[in-house]
């Protein structure tokens, strides 16, 4: 029984999604409204998968759409698909093949702006950060790793989607950490400090390996060898932290100040593609895999998000890693579109 469960849930969401797609672009066709009243009527998995898929658009349907010229292919494909399939229901059918294959204006695609735009192809409709790549010096894509061999043959390793910019006088060796993740092997000398800003957050080395991750509410510190001081001056009261091998801190943009410690060799575990939980949320873990996924990850359930995950993920196959994460508890992976996972108890 349980073997027949999943291909009726996939087939309801595939009709489903096809629905949203049909219903919003031609709203006021009374025929097309009956049909899809007779289709959810039909079955208990149609209604639950059109409340599925109605709460994932609400959950991303505020995304901006860019890049009309990359988005637009796929998107008069997908409503011709599903066109096509709406044809072996009756006549009806042959008003969305219409439909489906007259010219898409921005109008229309804004309209469209829940599941149809947002959830098909979220990685490519929102244009990158025009304002961090000018600024950087170094940056990384989705699912890039990169070494940079800096003037000094100090090296730093960018996670995906992280930025640096460098400035380097005869003084002082300054690193800015723009966004995301980088990891520091820095070449000793002690007439030249070296440091690394994240915002307000500065932390001043010598010579070791750490790690700096810029994070929404704060900065994450972690020393694999060697020590470094962590200031945050402008907070109230200053923060001072000094680490050194196995120790980390975070450090909140107001000032808060939280000390740990993880084995060095889970220090920066990502530069050998892997992914390391221990009693994090589950949200916490996908946040850090959404830079290895083209494309968009949501989890509808704030709950699910909340419980605690403990594994190891291997970064370079994402989607199963997700499904990894998903599993320790008992929640499903769906993939609504090629570029849209959605992530659900069971």
């Amino acid at each position: 029984m349980a073997g027949k469960t999943d291909p009726i849930r996939k087939q309801a969401s595939r009709e489903a999604t096809d629905w949203l797609i049909l219903l919003q672009d031609d709203p006021d066709d009374p025929e097309l409204r009956d049909r899809f009243e007779a289709w959810l009527s039909a079955s208990p998995s149609n209604v639950g998968a059109w409340e599925a898929i109605q709460r994932t658009s609400a959950a991303i349907g505020r995304a901006t759409p860019g890049y009309a010229d990359r988005w637009r292919p796929f998107l008069t494909e997908m409503r011709s698909d599903a066109a096509e399939r709406s044809t072996a229901t009756g006549p009806a059918g042959t008003r969305e093949r219409r439909a489906a294959e007259r010219p898409t204006d921005r109008r229309q695609v804004l309209r469209l702006g829940g599941l149809a735009v947002a959830a098909s192809l979220l990685a490519v409709l929102v244009g990158p950060d025009l304002m961090m790549e000018l600024k950087a010096d170094y940056a990384t894509g989705t699912a890039e790793i990169r070494t940079v061999n800096l003037d000094d043959d100090s090296l730093v390793t960018l996670a995906p989607e992280s930025a640096i910019a460098v400035a380097y006088s005869a003084g002082e060796r300054h690193v800015r950490l723009l966004a995301g993740e980088a990891y520091f092997d820095v070449v000793p000398n002690a007439r030249r400090p070296f440091r690394v800003a994240a915002r307000a957050v500065d932390v001043v080395v010598l010579g070791t390996g750490f790690d700096v991750r810029r994070g929404a509410d704060g900065a994450d510190v972690a020393v694999e060898h060697g020590s470094v001081r962590v200031d945050h001056a402008t907070a109230a009261p200053p923060v001072a932290e000094t680490l050194t091998a196995g120790q980390s801190v975070w450090v909140s943009w107001s000032g808060r100040a939280e000390r740990g410690s993880e084995p060095r060799s889970q220090i920066a575990a990502w530069r050998h593609n892997q992914l390391i939980a221990q009693d994090q949320p589950l949200g916490t873990v996908v946040d850090e895999l959404r830079s290895y996924y083209v494309g968009r990850i949501v989890v509808m359930d704030e709950g699910l998000a909340s419980r605690p995950i403990t594994g190891v993920y291997n970064l370079t196959d994402p989607v199963e890693a997700l499904r990894g994460i998903a599993r320790a508890q008992n929640a499903v992976v769906r993939r609504i579109t090629p570029w849209l996972l959605v992530v659900s108890a069971s």
